[in-house]
């Protein structure tokens, strides 16, 4: 998990910083967990743009990644780290006793030919899956649960980690990669340790073609525009539009609140702004 600079021969160059991937152990995927991926430049069903910025980029094919780890009491073996062009972090292939093969997110410190479980009896060591109540306070974890049975869905990315700081009644309390404290309930399943290919976040993209190549358009700023397309547009010389920045439709961009499920902010011991 390295970070590999250049030598400056072009202005791109200069800046531009890539991964060694030198963690990676198999180049060719798990056919049979493959799966087609059509891109949408970000259009819903009738053609209108309704996510910004998308389009482009390098054609891919979804690996179908085990979330819910609902195989219990079944050893795998890690067979190899490969690359997913669909997210930040490495991924890892099972072979389970059974004969089933599965993906899954891999964390640091995970070797082709360890032995994983998933299950309440599991042992407390990387890669493991179990239940906030059999985790241990102070343990670090990622992809956790929500709801129960759901599958994963907080602490995906390349080295994201959580850490479980306390267990009251039915909840956990989990201090989340944001530094936001949530109440966990003990059913939900996570997975022991951080997640892999910690380097990623300093990774230089040093130019905008390549941007390109990962589906993410070039944007303009509204300040570069006229009145007519956007309310910061216009103006002599360079003016920042003489109001607080905002979309083309005048809705705030900064520092604009737009959590809109209330319902579950009791959930909320701390949140992940200072002061909130």
């Amino acid at each position: 998990m390295g970070i590999k600079d250049y030598k400056p021969v072009t202005p791109s160059l200069r800046s531009q910083t890539v991964s060694t991937f030198e963690e990676i152990t198999k180049e060719e995927p798990e056919k049979s967990l493959l799966r087609k991926l059509t891109k949408s430049g970000g259009r819903n069903n009738v053609g209108r743009v309704t996510s910004r910025h998308r389009g482009g980029g390098h054609k891919r094919r979804y690996r179908v990644i085990d979330f819910k780890r609902d195989k219990f009491s079944i050893p795998a073996r890690v067979v190899s780290i490969e690359y997913d062009p669909n997210r930040s972090a490495r991924i890892a292939l099972l072979h389970y006793a059974d004969g089933e093969k599965r993906y899954i997110i891999a964390p640091n410190s995970l070797d082709v030919g360890a032995k994983v479980m998933s299950g309440p009896e599991a042992e407390i060591q990387v890669g493991n899956a179990l239940p906030l109540k059999n985790i241990p306070v102070g343990s670090v974890i990622h992809n956790i649960e929500l709801k129960m049975g759901k599958g994963g869905q907080l602490v995906r990315s390349a080295g994201g980690s959580a850490q479980l700081l306390a267990k009251e009644g039915c909840y956990g309390h989990v201090r989340l990669t944001s530094g936001e404290v949530r109440l966990i309930h003990l059913e939900c399943f996570a997975t022991i340790g951080q997640i892999g290919n910690t380097d990623h976040e300093n990774i230089s993209i040093g130019k905008a073609g390549r941007s390109i190549w990962l589906g993410k358009r070039s944007k303009v700023r509204g300040v570069a525009m006229n009145p007519i397309d956007h309310p910061m547009g216009g103006g002599e010389g360079k003016s920042s539009g003489g109001r607080h920045p905002c979309t083309p439709w005048g809705k705030p961009t900064k520092g604009y609140k737009t959590r809109k499920n209330k319902s579950t902010t009791k959930y909320i011991i701390k949140g992940r702004k200072k002061g909130k």
